[in-house]
């Protein structure tokens, strides 16, 4: 399993699971994207860099997907693949998104509005998990 959703009262729990850092990091998003659309159905046709730096892991995790939140609007973009480069000692992160514009097939479910801190977490037990809520 990839990622999961949970409920919270207006917004949107998300749970994003990985067997490495960047991995959790890339479940993340894809788990923010499908929320918003089938992103099966979002071709890779462009491709989107991005870097971003915080004090700890919560704080890169949350940077990561307002980046990319942003990026979406900005563009006018579907993002459904992504690669994520995790180096926890200068706690940077470099990713690439894949994506398209956005399209009728999208069939858009719903609007991600922001990444917030509250309960927002990243650790690695058994395996690593991020766990933060969508304001919707």
């Amino acid at each position: 399993m990839k990622y999961e959703y949970f409920d919270v009262t207006a917004d949107v729990g998300v749970k994003a699971f990985g067997s490495t850092i960047n991995e959790v990091f890339e479940n993340s998003a894809i788990a923010v994207f499908h929320l918003m659309c089938s992103t099966k159905n979002v071709a890779h046709l462009k491709q989107i860099r991005i870097q971003v730096k915080s004090t700890d892991l919560e704080g890169l995790i949350r940077e990561w997907l307002t980046q990319l939140l942003g990026l979406k609007d900005i563009h006018g973009m579907m993002f459904s693949k992504f690669k994520v480069q995790v180096d926890e000692k200068k706690m940077s992160l470099e990713g690439v998104g894949w994506g398209e514009e956005t399209q009728e097939k999208h069939l858009i479910k719903t609007e991600v509005k922001a990444v917030t801190s509250h309960l927002i977490e990243v650790k690695k037990n058994k395996q690593w998990q991020a766990k933060f809520i969508l304001d919707l």
